[in-house]
């Protein structure tokens, strides 16, 4: 019987079976960096063992340090979650030979099928279909391909590869990248389809020789081969090529006296007709981050499944289902119409309504930092339809307050409503083809524009609530009553917004631009009357920034300053760190001409790497950075000068 289980891991995932470890009585043991001491997950544990470092490679890949820790804090067990460590073999051995528990398949399984290059195969011998190219041998037809990693998932070391010039650069850069994010640098090359379905199909055996196929589960919606949204069953999917996906997922189970939870995953062409084809991608030898979407519509609980697996006992009969439909989105901390770059800080509010599933790694308070997935919490929807689910996840994001840290709330709520998604019209190029329209704000210029209003009310009533003298004059007042108050706010880099307000009778009107009638004004909540309807916005006044959260949905805004500070201003041509990361190398020295496009500065953030190039020729007058040095967002890396002849031949 197991009694104590550690899990190496961290975020969300750790919090998840934490919940399930406290329903079946077992103490829990947390693992942490010490870039992640103060996070939720390891003030749930019910013990919590420090990995001295922040980096993955320094703490959660350390499998020597996770094993000390589960026998230091007296766990029998460990279970790995996804990522990190999960798809280890050598791991689960050490875990086995400690003496411990390892909730997950045999290492001999994780060698076969958690190498993706060994789990094709293996699928090719056993008849099922599979894509594959010889790198070294790949011809101009045979392109566009993928690199993917073979030692893990989740988009880490993958790339596109369109020209054949190209491919020996991105095999070196997705090794890189595979072997930060999963200790191991070997990639392989498939054909890219990039309108076909990824869809997959959950698994769990146990050692008596049952084996449950649990469903199957639509991943086509990525943003550079990293799931975005999920949703069980998979859609407009036909008969036989669900049967297909099945059949085919149960014999690689079989193939390998699979035991445990796993995840069949297939690439799938016209999965709407009946002559649809399945391609075998790889099985992921553990629990996958989108498992909820089967708990809902199976009502089952995959990690008290693994658990039970783990201590012998029979898995019994196959859960019935699926019953309605689920879809979840990913919430991640970055901003979509930015290249999707990482965003770093405090999330000041963390708040999802009540009514659906939130599995999250972060609450109010919580520090987002650049050494971990930008990934924060996945919100889970079920409804007896999938029109119901999508409306019911849709209607919780608009209501969902995250403040302090960018993400892609906005874009998650495009996609919900967008009528290609909602018809399942749905394959893995969909995203790249709207993402200009998905990348939209959620709200239109007159909600930004009531939104500023808000704000520009609540400050101004906060102003006057904290004033230490003259406390009881009307806010807004002016003694000789010429024009209105004027506040500025940006939106963005690009778009500003003014708003005018003035006091009448001691209270609080609207310029003469906004339809809009106060009907309340205080510092945490205005009710407006907006061409006859009331609207309520609950606004947060902070040192610069004013979070605004409406009907319509949220924003946050910052107060523009009426004058600007000198050293404020930066030097013109300077390239600036777009988040905080670490500098993993530079590519040009102090005085070196480049031509637009040259690599400058690479950087690592959130396990993903980040090419800061030229943005024109010219000549290094200023580097900043050397490899390995740290730099917080918004930092000079260096400075090009345009170079006279550049701007001669420019202009000829």
């Amino acid at each position: 019987m197991i009694r104590s289980i550690l899990v190496a891991n961290r975020g969300e995932i750790a919090r998840r079976i934490f919940r399930t470890c406290r329903e079946l009585g077992i103490r829990t043991v947390a693992v942490h960096s010490d870039a992640d001491a103060a996070a939720p997950f390891v003030a749930e544990a019910d013990v919590a063992v420090r990995l001295p470092g922040s980096s993955p490679t320094d703490t959660y890949l350390r499998g020597d340090l996770v094993v000390a820790a589960a026998l230091k804090a007296g766990a029998d067990a460990i279970h790995p979650g996804y990522g990190f460590l999960s798809e280890n073999a050598d791991f689960a051995r050490a875990v086995a030979e400690a003496g411990l528990t390892w909730i997950g398949p045999a290492p001999e399984t994780i060698d076969a099928m958690g190498s993706k290059i060994r789990a094709k195969e293996l699928m090719a011998a056993g008849g099922v279909p599979i894509l594959s190219v010889d790198a070294s041998a790949a011809r101009a037809e045979d392109f566009p391909l993928l690199v993917k990693a073979s030692a893990g998932g989740g988009g880490r070391g993958m790339r596109v590869v369109n020209d054949p010039a190209d491919l020996d650069g991105e095999l070196a850069a997705a090794g890189a990248e595979a072997l930060s994010a999963f200790g191991d640098a070997t990639v392989f090359v498939e054909p890219y389809l990039p309108t076909a379905r990824h869809i997959e199909v959950q698994v769990m055996a146990d050692t008596h020789g049952t084996c449950w196929v649990v469903g199957d589960r639509d991943c086509s919606i990525q943003r550079r081969h990293q799931k975005v949204v999920e949703e069980a069953p998979a859609p407009a999917v036909s008969d036989p090529v669900r049967t297909t996906l099945h059949d085919a997922a149960r014999a690689a189970v079989k193939a390998v006296d699979y035991v445990g939870a796993g995840t069949v995953e297939f690439l799938v062409a016209d999965a709407h007709l009946d002559t649809g084809k399945a391609y075998f991608l790889e099985m992921n030898t553990r629990l996958q981050v989108e498992h909820p979407v089967t708990e809902e519509v199976f009502g089952v609980d995959l990690v008290a499944e693994q658990i039970r697996v783990a201590e012998g006992a029979h898995l019994g009969e196959e859960p019935t289902g699926p019953h309605g439909h689920a879809v979840e989105v990913r919430l991640y901390a970055e901003d979509p119409a930015d290249d999707w770059q990482p965003q770093t800080g405090t999330v000041r509010t963390f708040e999802v309504p009540a009514g659906v599933r939130v599995d999250s790694g972060v609450e109010s308070g919580s520090v987002v930092g650049i050494h971990y997935d930008a990934m924060i919490a996945k919100v889970v929807a079920h409804g007896a339809d999938r029109t119901t689910a999508i409306r019911k996840l849709g209607d919780a994001l608009r209501r969902t307050r995250v403040h302090g840290v960018r993400t892609n709330l906005d874009f998650l709520r495009s996609i919900l409503a967008d009528e290609a998604f909602g018809a399942a019209r749905i394959h893995t190029a969909l995203l790249d083809e709207r993402l200009e329209a998905w990348t939209q704000p959620a709200l239109d210029r007159h909600e930004i524009h009531t939104a500023a209003l808000a704000a520009a009310l609540a400050e101004a009533t906060a102003a006057t609530a904290q004033a230490k003298v003259l406390g009881r004059i009307p806010t807004a007042y002016r003694n000789v009553p010429s024009r209105p108050r004027i506040r500025e706010y940006a939106v963005d880099a690009d778009t500003h917004i003014g708003i005018m307000y003035e006091s009448q009778g001691g209270r609080l009107v609207t310029g003469a631009h906004h339809t809009s009638t106060v009907i309340e004004a205080t510092p945490t909540r205005v009710v407006l009357d907006v061409d006859g309807l009331t609207e309520t916005y609950d606004v947060a006044v902070g040192d610069g920034w004013v979070d605004v959260d409406g009907p319509h949905g949220s924003i946050t805004l910052a107060a523009v300053p009426t004058f600007v500070d000198p050293s404020d201003v930066v030097a013109e041509g300077s390239l600036l760190a777009p988040m905080p990361a670490a500098v993993m190398s530079v590519a040009v020295e102090d005085g070196q001409h480049v031509s637009k496009g040259d690599v400058v500065v690479v950087l690592e953030a959130m396990k993903m790497q980040h090419t800061i190039t030229a943005p024109t020729d010219g000549v290094v007058s200023e580097l900043s950075v050397t490899p390995g040095s740290q730099v917080e967002s918004g930092a000079v890396l260096a400075v090009i000068h345009v170079s006279t002849s550049s701007t001669s031949e420019g202009s000829s």
